[in-house]
């Protein structure tokens, strides 16, 4: 498996491995579709933030992180994205992906990490929690998918520092 950054071309495999979750559950309160447009300017706007996992020369599953929230005093906190195709989870892909992520994170001098999870995926919490992401709140029926509510679980992680930070 590669893993690097996400370019223009990768946008139709992340739409191929995206679209479904956001057609058919509620991992994703979305119910926007995704185009290779909307993906490909996604790519630009996280500037480097944005990486696929490639195997066998195909993406199987890819990971972002953009602000948290507005204004100056967040900027060192970021909330992250990260999905993989049904035929690469649990083999390690997902974990190889995010560690990638916080690498990268921590040379931005990231402090902290969220992700923000449908309280109806026990698997995302279960798998960020194996992470050491801890659980820091409970959004009750914030999420509305499908005709009914749904709990938004913030998940975070404290990035440690690569050195001195200013």
């Amino acid at each position: 498996m590669i893993i690097r950054p996400a370019q223009a071309d990768d946008a139709q495999a992340i739409c191929d491995i995206w679209n479904p979750l956001i057609k058919d559950t509620a991992v994703t309160f979305t119910d926007e579709i995704k185009t290779v447009q909307s993906i490909s300017d996604l790519i630009k706007t996280r500037d480097g933030a944005f990486f696929v996992a490639e195997k066998d020369g195909a993406i199987c599953g890819f990971t972002s992180y953009s602000a948290f929230r507005g204004g100056p005093g967040y900027w060192r906190s970021k909330e992250i994205s990260i999905n993989l195709a049904p035929n690469a989870r649990r083999q390690g892909m997902g974990g190889a992906l995010l560690k990638w992520l916080e690498t990268h994170a921590r040379e931005q001098n990231v402090h902290s990490l969220i992700a923000a999870i449908s309280g109806e995926n026990p698997s995302a919490q279960s798998f960020h929690q194996k992470l050491r992401y801890q659980h820091i709140a409970t959004l009750p029926e914030v999420g509305f998918k499908f005709g009914r509510y749904m709990d938004l679980i913030l998940m975070q992680k404290i990035l440690p520092p690569l050195g001195d930070m200013p």
